[in-house]
């Protein structure tokens, strides 16, 4: 299945063999030029690999045409907006990312979080928290700032007592399962999760496992209003603001919605798979 990402790739690809033609070189020739080995030309063209701000530069020097440059910068920032790999975005460690999340989160109104298999960082312990972020940092040998990734995930949740915000958060039971942690860790979590259901800010709606459900969740994503999806993969987060994948993911959103429960049901859930865990 080809993603919008590798149908952009492919795109910029053509656009560099457009010019490359354009300016009456074979991909040979071009590669003798650049002191590339052919093969990477081919890459590129094919949108098999992704260049680099370099490799744009020294493309459109090498074909006299350093005019172009700005529109291929454009074509690749919005590869690069829209799909952020893990390896790029936690370069210098995970809390330049909760930062952002703060950010997003202080120009919101109705944040909406769906998560089948961990529970939200909003909802999280600072103990859960740290073993999620510990885990996440081990996975992708990131910068192990786990302490200040911590605390500003913590922070962050100061917004959910904002009179003039609203989040409404969908979880499978599947993640009230799931242990990341501790028995300790994972019951305090629970006890958390109970613990917001009532607010008046927040509201927390918990998909059975028994559920009819009309699509099956196949990755966790964030709403931000109307204007912005974020979708985290193994590998990558896209951000999306186009009208049509906002439409989209407010349609998984309805579906899964569909098939929870909220209130005292959800409270039910939580404390069955609490009680489950025994002495703690």
């Amino acid at each position: 299945m080809t993603t919008d990402f590798q149908t952009g790739r492919k795109a910029l690809g053509a656009r560099l063999r457009a010019l490359r033609a354009e300016a009456v070189l074979s991909g040979k020739e071009l590669a003798g030029r650049l002191g590339w080995p052919a093969s990477k030309i081919s890459k590129l063209e094919n949108g098999k690999q992704t260049p680099n701000l370099t490799d744009l530069e020294a493309w459109t020097t090498a074909i006299g045409r350093p005019e172009a440059l700005s529109e291929l910068k454009a074509r690749l920032s919005g590869l690069e907006t829209t799909y952020r790999s893990w390896r790029r975005q936690l370069v210098a460690g995970h809390r330049p990312r909760q930062e952002q999340a703060i950010a997003e989160t202080a120009v919101t109104t109705l944040t909406r979080a769906l998560e089948p298999f961990c529970i939200p960082g909003l909802l999280q312990t600072p103990e859960y928290a740290h073993a999620t972020i510990t885990a996440a940092a081990d996975f992708r040998q990131t910068p192990r700032d786990i302490e200040d990734a911590v605390r500003a995930r913590m922070r962050r949740q100061k917004a959910l007592y904002d009179p003039e915000k609203r989040f409404v958060f969908l979880i499978h039971e599947a993640a009230l399962h799931a242990r990341t942690c501790s028995r300790p860790v994972h019951a305090a979590q629970l006890d958390r999760i109970m613990s917001v259901i009532g607010l008046d800010t927040v509201e927390v709606g918990i998909v059975p496992l028994s559920a009819q459900l009309r699509a099956a969740p196949n990755h966790g994503f964030w709403l931000y209003d109307r204007r912005l999806v974020i979708v985290e993969t193994i590998g990558t987060e896209m951000w999306l603001a186009d009208t049509a994948s906002i439409e989209t993911y407010e349609k998984a959103w309805d579906w899964m919605w569909e098939s929870a429960v909220q209130g005292s049901e959800a409270r039910r859930i939580i404390g069955r798979v609490r009680a489950a865990l025994g002495p703690v």
